[in-house]
């Protein structure tokens, strides 16, 4: 089999890129950047907005945090009830967060709950460095689900074929797992340090950032990675 980065007779091969666009892959009901969105609403602006709101109440801290994070929680339950499978992933993070928010209950203290979110990150930064162990590392088991089928078929034949390819995707892995371990190390050091009440606003917009960050940095360096192959980008 000739390498895919071989000049071809017939139509020219999808560009390695990472989903950049709205177009709805075919194997998935709506976009990559739409299910980020909605994680982002139901997963840290909803449970922000009840913590405050439950601290202008006069709630105290630790049970406005405690009744805050639930919201997380019932989410993931309601997906294993409505996808009906129980996905790896999904119940990691779930017995995850249930263990972390039961040493809470026991302790009563406002900090270690804050602490608590570590854990996660923490721990799905790990998971994803593990992955370079596998057989394919954690961004290209992550985004093959997301692609229409030409170019998923195109990263199939890339990743058999084009040893920058696999080196990519294993940098990309690293930089994605390295961005979660830092969340996962600042998260702990304003859990101590910090004002309480300042910790989740400061926690959801350190997330945030070093999402747009990663982000932007897979699309940049994907595109990179289309020039060297001598593939046009997509914009």
């Amino acid at each position: 089999m000739k390498p895919a980065l071989q000049a071809q007779e017939g139509p020219e091969p999808e560009p390695i890129t990472l989903p950049e666009n709205d177009e709805q892959p075919e194997r998935t009901g709506r976009s990559p950047r739409t299910a980020l969105i909605e994680a982002a609403a139901l997963d840290i602006a909803l449970p922000l907005l009840l913590f405050y709101g439950l601290r202008l109440m006069g709630v105290n801290q630790w049970l406005a945090l405690v009744l805050s994070s639930v919201l997380p929680v019932v989410r993931m339950v309601y997906r294993l009830i409505k996808d009906r499978r129980v996905e790896r992933p999904t119940l990691f993070s779930l017995s995850i967060v249930l263990s972390a928010s039961l040493v809470s209950l026991l302790t009563g203290d406002p900090r270690l709950v804050l602490a608590r979110e570590s854990y996660l990150t923490a721990l799905v930064g790990l998971w994803m460095l593990s992955t370079l162990l596998a057989s394919r590392p954690f961004i290209y088991q992550a985004t093959m689900p997301l692609l229409p089928e030409a170019t998923s078929a195109a990263w199939r034949e890339d990743w058999e074929n084009v040893p920058e390819f696999r080196r990519a995707m294993r940098v990309l892995t690293i930089a994605w797992g390295t961005a979660f371990m830092i969340d996962a190390v600042a998260r702990v050091v304003m859990a101590y340090t910090l004002p309480v009440d300042s910790v989740p606003l400061l926690g959801a917009g350190l997330l945030t950032l070093l999402l747009i960050v990663i982000v932007q940095f897979s699309k940049a360096y994907g595109k990179r990675l289309s020039t060297r192959l001598g593939r046009h980008a997509e914009s």
